[in-house]
């Protein structure tokens, strides 16, 4: 019998799928639920995907539905899903002692964009080390903002709870549903869940491979790569520039101190996050506009976020720059970025629009709801991130079922997905002949 060889990207969509599926019988356990009953698989299934995918969108509230072990089976998918099936797999491997195989080191490169096999095993030590270090630092920053509100022990448990949340961009809570919304509406203005939460989206949404680069360069810019320059410029621009037209567009019924931190905040998660401290319903049609356009953009490659990536959109733009100015290249920080990166780039742009705006054309005329809404929702869960008009849970099968394959498609990423399907295609040996075509 033939041994099936799988490519790298077959490993890590498979890996995802497996952890999914895993994690959905795990829930519908009863012991799982807090009536003892377990949930019903559609719910066990959108739940762990959302999860996995480090998505936040849900279908049951957290906090009241699912029991203390389903709440710490649904942490550990988020932390699963934040590091990546692959990395999670070649760490219990380095635990275990094992060796290293050739074959997992060009897996585990693919899985967190590394440019380099060699040095990924100890890329994956400093991963499993940071991580951990981040975490911890969030939840003591967080406990003296918990504690005293829900007591000790619950304290601590919403502490790590929602740092591991927010590092890993997941967007879940535990602070309830009020009304139709959930999320941390109440704690809207408190500066240091504000502050810590903001910061762990940002540490975690610009990956792994900036922070090593920050790390062994220190804070001299100039050193860094070339992609550690494109991530840390265009996270800083889609974090104040939108926040700036928030505060100057929305919550004119805040006082200015309150109009800064709702608008950084809604900023910051848009981009994978899926935490909120307002009413998104209450948002002008310009704003979700551009939180749609946030969502869709998405965190940075190798990190715990998905969406289309900044790097994407940062490329798109500069070859419209380049465009524009007659240029034959795209240019950033006096290098050349390369035409099969362009040629990349617009293939997974095309790609996020077309599956955002077909799911969500399809969930309008399915469900009878408006447009808006339901593109609000599928570009949160391409995107893997997770804020939420509220009209999730009232969703059909088939609707839920778009946003499932929506949120695994944003998180294991379109061009992994493409290179699995088409890994055993044989690339023509022969060019077609050229013609010019007039775009424009």
């Amino acid at each position: 019998m033939k041994k099936i060889q799988l490519s790298t990207s077959q490993i890590i969509i498979l890996g995802f799928a497996a952890a999914i599926l895993l994690g959905s019988l795990i829930l519908a356990l009863p012991i799982s639920t807090a009536d003892g009953k377990g949930a019903s698989f559609p719910d066990a299934l959108f739940t762990a995907t959302s999860a996995i995918c480090v998505t936040g969108l849900v279908v049951r509230d957290t906090a009241t539905y699912w029991s203390a072990f389903g709440q710490s089976a649904i942490l550990a998918m988020i932390q699963i899903g934040g590091m990546g099936v692959v990395t999670v797999a070649v760490a219990l491997t380095m635990i275990s002692g094992k060796k290293i195989s050739l074959k997992t080191r060009t897996t585990m490169q693919e899985a967190i964009s590394a440019h380099h096999v060699g040095g990924v095993v100890h890329l994956t030590g400093f991963i499993i080390r940071g991580t951990a270090a981040i975490e911890l630092l969030g939840a003591l920053l967080l406990m003296p903002a918990f504690i005293p509100k829900f007591g000790v022990l619950k304290g601590i448990w919403y502490s790590v709870w929602h740092s591991v949340s927010a590092f890993c961009n997941a967007g879940f809570d535990l602070m309830g549903v009020r009304g139709e919304f959930s999320s941390l509406t109440t704690e809207a203005f408190d500066p240091l869940i504000n502050i810590v939460i903001m910061l762990l989206i940002v540490v975690g949404g610009v990956g792994f491979l900036t922070w090593e680069d920050i790390i062994t360069n220190k804070w001299h810019f100039k050193k860094y790569r070339m992609q550690s320059k494109i991530i840390l410029t265009t996270s800083l621009l889609l974090i104040f520039v939108p926040a700036a037209i928030f505060f100057f567009t929305e919550f004119k019924d805040l006082t200015v101190g309150e109009r800064i931190f709702a608008s950084l905040f809604q900023s910051v998660t848009a981009r994978t996050a899926g935490f909120n401290t307002v009413d998104l319903g209450l948002f002008s049609g310009s704003g979700l506009v551009i939180m749609i356009a946030l969502m869709l953009i998405g965190g940075s490659p190798g990190s715990t976020a998905g969406g289309m990536k900044t790097t994407t959109f940062a490329t798109m733009l500069s070859t419209a720059l380049s465009v524009f100015r007659s240029r034959e290249h795209t240019h950033f920080f006096g290098r050349r970025i390369g035409d099969d990166t362009v040629r990349q780039a617009g293939s997974i742009l095309t790609m996020y629009l077309t599956l955002f705006l077909t799911g969500g054309c399809i969930i309008s005329r399915v469900e009878g709801l408006p447009l808006k809404e339901c593109l609000f929702e599928t570009a949160s869960a391409i995107g893997t991130v997770g804020v939420t008009l509220g009209i999730t849970p009232q969703l059909g099968g088939l609707s839920r079922m778009i946003l499932i394959l929506l949120m695994y498609f944003g998180r294991v990423g379109g061009l992994t997905l493409i290179f699995a399907a088409l890994s055993n295609k044989q690339t023509p040996p022969s060019t077609l002949p050229q013609e010019k075509l007039t775009v424009g």
